[in-house]
Order: structure tokens, then sequence, then C-alpha cells
């Protein structure tokens, strides 16, 4: 009777060790398979309570805009039935700066341009007939209300910013029939008055152009 094969010889230890390596192999597998698993999910969950916050942010300034809009600006000024004609003269306005009225064929350039001088105001007014929101300044506002309303202006298409010296108050923001006074460059009313009037309801001529005027 043969007697049995010995279950210590190389070859069983060879085996021993490759089935061992492989189970080795297999768990570091699993591993892998768990942590790449639990990443994904991570990351997703992260893309989407991202996108969540970034939906309810835009929807949140929906809101706000859509309230500018609808809102009445504190303070405002308004002004009815202004006339269009285009004229080659001098316009005598009723109110300074002007908001409306006849005006000057040509329009200056109010694609977010910024004005370090006087400009003529016949032409100004051909710019807000075009939907454009106009910021001035005289003599008593601070460097810091200026300089942060020049931001704003150059960030704003359809805007335009100049000193009009003879103006009773040191900020106003005017746009076609509509005016109103801001305490500093922070008042609140500032960004309602461009949310609402650039290229808002009150323009004559919406989607006329910004640019091709007057750059002076």
């Amino acid at each position: 009777m043969a007697s049995p094969k010995n279950q210590n010889t190389p070859a069983s230890a060879r085996r021993a060790k490759l089935e061992e390596a492989r189970r080795k192999e297999r768990a570091r597998e699993r591993r892998v398979r768990i942590i790449t698993i639990s990443a994904s999910v991570a990351v997703v969950a992260a893309l989407v309570a991202g996108g969540g916050y970034l939906m309810a942010q835009a929807n949140e300034k929906d809101k706000k805009d859509e309230q500018a809009k609808t809102s009445p600006v504190t303070g405002e000024r308004s002004w009815d039935k202004l006339t269009q004609e285009h004229v080659a003269t001098k316009v005598d306005y009723p109110m300074n700066p002007p908001v409306g009225g006849d005006h000057d064929q040509v329009w200056m350039n109010c694609n977010a341009d910024v004005y370090t001088d006087e400009i003529p105001k016949e032409n100004a007014v051909h710019s807000l007939e075009h939907g454009a929101v106009w910021v001035t300044y005289n003599d008593e506002a601070s460097d810091a209300d200026i300089e942060a309303l020049t931001k704003k202006v150059k960030s704003t298409p359809y805007s335009l910013m100049s000193p009009v010296k003879d103006q009773k108050d040191p900020l106003m923001l005017s746009a076609w029939g509509k005016q109103v006074t801001v305490k500093s460059a922070e008042d609140d009313r500032v960004g309602q008055f461009f949310t609402k009037y650039v290229q808002g309801p009150q323009t004559p001529e919406p989607g006329a152009a910004c640019t091709g005027g007057l750059d002076k």
C-alpha cells in the first residue's frame, strides 16, 4: 500500500504562498474599490451640495433683482411726456442733470464709459433715450465715492459717468424720466437704480447702440 503524499513538499508550500498572495491582492483590491467608491460618493455629494448652493444663490439673486425692479426707488423723481426731437442747438432743460427731452442726434458712448470731464448734456440725454443710466457728481463728492461708482459703471454696459459741477447734490443717478440723489456709493438705491433702469421699461429706444457715438 502506497504511503500518503507529504503535504509539506516544496510544491505545496509554493501553492500555499501563491494562494496567500492572491488572497492579499483580492483584499487590497476590495479596499481600493471601497476607497474609490467612497471618494466618488463624497465628490458627487459635494457637487450636488455645491450645485444646490449655487442654484439657491442664483434664485436669491433673481428674487432680489425682481424686487428691485418692481419696488419704487425711495426719493426718486419722475418726469413724463418728455419730448424726443433731435436738435442742433443747446437745450434749456428744466432739471439738472437732464433726464430727457430734445437732444443732439449723436449719443454719448455709454458702454461702461467713464468721463473725467464734463460732457455735453444734449448728447448724454440721447444716451438715456437708449436705456443708459448716467452717474453724475460735483466737487463735493468724496474721492472714495467717485472711485467706487467708477468701478460700478466700468462693469456695467449701458451706463456712463461724468462730473456735472452745477448739479445741486454731490451724487446723482439719472435714467430717461427718472432721477435720484444718493448719499454715497454704498447707498442701496445705487444697485436698485441700475437694476431697475439699465435698459429698463422707461427706455424709449431699448436695444439702441451705446457705442459708435460721441467719445469726448
